[in-house]
């Protein structure tokens, strides 16, 4: 004998009272009162209704009376046409009332709502039911474009589903009204949407974002591997591409510079990130030397053998270098840092998601054309992205899932905040370039002018600048402190002494605020030690493990500054100022790394590579070794040039 059910009117006119003394008393707690709204579906027909309903809900918010609307199920709405009525009112436009999604997206039409929460028990959207493999959860969604989802069949309770409540979601949108779905069993997942947290999935319209954030981060993992398909003279010829557009577009990218500047300069940036915005036609020059220098090292990036080991009999082993990935490299005023990062993503293989500082966006849009036309040579395009969207950066760096390394270029301030908000993404780079050069005891003078001047004054806002400078006592002494004083204060530099000199000195440099300081301007630090091993503590205490460099004709003092210094860069009679990719010969560098893991120093094509291991065999298995049948060899082959 089966189950009889109530008839639903009757069941729903029980349930609504029960329902109700549930809301009071979990409102009750708080201090809050309720009011019950109940409506059909002819009143969201009917032009009077509906001005009732939008009155009655508003009047109740204003006395701090929390509306609790759902729909009169205990009576049967009769199909009446009310667009031959007075008000003519479209009938298409209404969606259907069928649960309380669509209620929802209704009335938040009604009250002209800026924000619609509309909340499941899950996330949010996933391109396949939660629990099927390769689902992926979106955490921007525009139906208009992003239309190919799976859903999961309908809750056993309830009438609704998530297609439900994308198709509300979707028509309220269309309306005006911004869309969150998130998952309802997070307690503060409201509050968190309000302060414009990364909750749930966010619905947009094409017209303001014409691809999602996790459509880039996608595209760039597929145009990964077509990068890894192509030779390594193909993607050479990309590369060589966008150096000639560099210099073949000068003129045209210079245009798209100077509206930056303007922009940059009515808003008051500081002289040393204009300095970085700026783009001439020698830094376009130099810039394509640069890109020809990493095409020419890319016939032989990816794929290359490190190793090749014989197992055993049949079975040899070989180590090759391959992409990292996808790449999220974030940079605030420098545009010629986006040719040079996608070329090493082109030559190394890798994905790229780019992000932008807002003062480079018209000379970084301009730029990311030229190298999707690079790009195109070999159908790659979807490879590298410029992402420049409402989402911020800590949207980004919750992408785990699709991007495997993030690497910042710019202020200590920026990296910091990235490494703080990456929790799930590994980051190369460096926090600070608080940099010294030490002027040893037995020293040319005159090379030391040079070497200190060319460290603080060649660029002073760059994060391999000098400032910190330690001299050895003696200079006191002698005309070397004042000169090197003289030569500094001629070319505009502010002078702050460390403690040491502070208290030898009656009159002289105001006291440094700390020995950790990066100036990023035309200033430094000058401190006194009495020793070389003085100096590597000094600068192993104090300093940030980027470019460390000391000044001496003395070669057994020499050597052993280059390797008790514990920094990515140590040089010896040279200015801190050749820490950098280009210079090193590298063509470009993607940032530089104080890191003690995978790549240090100016992070070129090599630092984007890693590695997997290849095992070519001939029916083997573990148990013809267990009983004695084969044994391992482990012989290192040469490798063939």
């Amino acid at each position: 004998m089966g189950i009889v059910r109530p008839e639903p009117r009757a069941a729903a006119a029980v349930g609504q009272s029960g329902l109700m003394a549930l809301y009071d008393v979990m409102f009750s707690q708080y201090g809050v009162n309720i009011a019950q709204v109940l409506v059909t579906k002819p009143d969201f027909y009917n032009p009077d209704s509906r001005h009732n309903l939008k009155s009655t809900v508003l009047e109740l918010l204003a006395l701090n009376i929390i509306p609790i609307v759902n729909t009169n199920d205990t009576v049967v709405p009769p199909e009446v046409d009310y667009t031959s009525g007075v008000a003519k009112y479209n009938e298409a436009a209404v969606m259907n009332i069928k649960d309380n999604d669509s209620l929802a997206a209704h009335l938040a039409a009604e009250v002209k709502a800026d924000l619609l929460i509309l909340m499941s028990d899950v996330d949010g959207i996933y391109t396949l039911p939660p629990s099927q493999d390769g689902a992926r959860f979106l955490y921007t969604y525009c139906p208009s474009l992003d239309g190919n989802i799976v859903f999961g069949e309908k809750s056993g309770v309830g009438l609704g589903g998530m297609e439900s409540k994308v198709r509300a979601a979707s028509w309220a949108l269309e309306r005006g009204i911004a869309v969150v779905i998130c998952n309802g069993t997070d307690e503060h997942a409201v509050s968190r949407i309000v302060q414009g947290r990364r909750i749930g999935t966010f619905f947009t319209d094409h017209k303001s974002l014409t691809v999602t954030v996790e459509t880039h981060a996608v595209n760039a993992r597929k145009g990964c591997r077509r990068l890894q398909e192509l030779s390594g003279e193909q993607r050479a010829e990309m590369i060589l591409h966008l150096a000639e557009l560099l210099q073949n577009r000068k003129e045209q990218i210079l245009q798209a510079n100077a509206k930056d500047l303007r922009i940059a300069e009515e808003s008051g940036l500081s002289g040393p990130l204009l300095s970085r915005l700026t783009l001439t036609p020698d830094k376009l020059n130099s810039l394509a030397d640069g890109l020809r220098q990493i095409a020419d090292a890319s016939h032989t990036v990816v794929n290359r053998l490190l190793k090749k080991i014989k197992i055993a009999d049949g079975m040899e082993l070989h180590q090759i270098t391959v992409p990292i990935g996808v790449l999220l490299v974030i940079f605030e005023s420098r545009p010629d840092c986006l040719p040079q990062v996608a070329a090493l993503a082109m030559s190394s293989a890798n994905g790229l998601l780019l992000k932008g500082g807002k003062e480079a966006n018209h000379t970084n849009t301009y730029l990311m054309k030229l190298v999707e036309e690079a790009l195109s040579l070999h159908s790659a395009s979807e490879a590298i992205s410029l992402v420049s969207t409402r989402e911020d950066v800590g949207e980004l760096l919750g992408m785990e899932d699709y991007i495997d390394l993030v690497i910042p270029r710019g202020s200590s301030q920026l990296v910091k905040e990235i490494q703080k908000q990456s929790r799930g993404i590994p980051v190369l780079g460096h926090s600070e370039g608080i940099c010294h050069v030490y002027v040893d005891e037995n020293v040319d003078p005159a090379m030391a002018m040079r070497i200190v001047k060319d460290s603080k004054c060649d660029y002073p806002a760059a994060c391999n600048a000098m400032e910190t400078l330690l001299l050895h006592r003696s200079h006191l002494d002698n005309n070397v402190f004042v000169d090197l004083c003289n030569t500094l204060k001629k070319e505009g530099v502010n002078i702050f002494s460390g403690p040491r000199l502070h208290n030898m000195l009656t009159f002289g440099p105001p006291a440094a605020k700390s020995m950790k300081t990066e100036y990023g301007a035309l200033e430094c630090a000058i401190e006194i030690v009495d020793s070389v091993d003085a100096a590597i503590n000094h600068i192993n205490t104090y300093g940030s493990s980027h470019t460390d460099v000391i000044v001496t004709e003395d070669e057994q003092n020499a050597q052993k500054f280059l390797q008790g210094v514990d920094s990515a860069c140590v040089f010896h009679n040279s200015s801190t100022r050749f820490a950098d990719g280009y210079r090193y010969g590298l063509g470009a560098e993607v940032g530089i790394s104080t890191a003690r893991i995978h790549a240090r120093g100016p992070v070129g094509v090599e630092g984007l590579l890693t590695t997997k291991w290849v095992l070519y065999g001939s029916g083997n298995t573990v148990a013809d070794f267990n009983i004695g049948k084969m044994k391992y060899i482990h012989e290192l082959l040469p490798i063939e040039s």
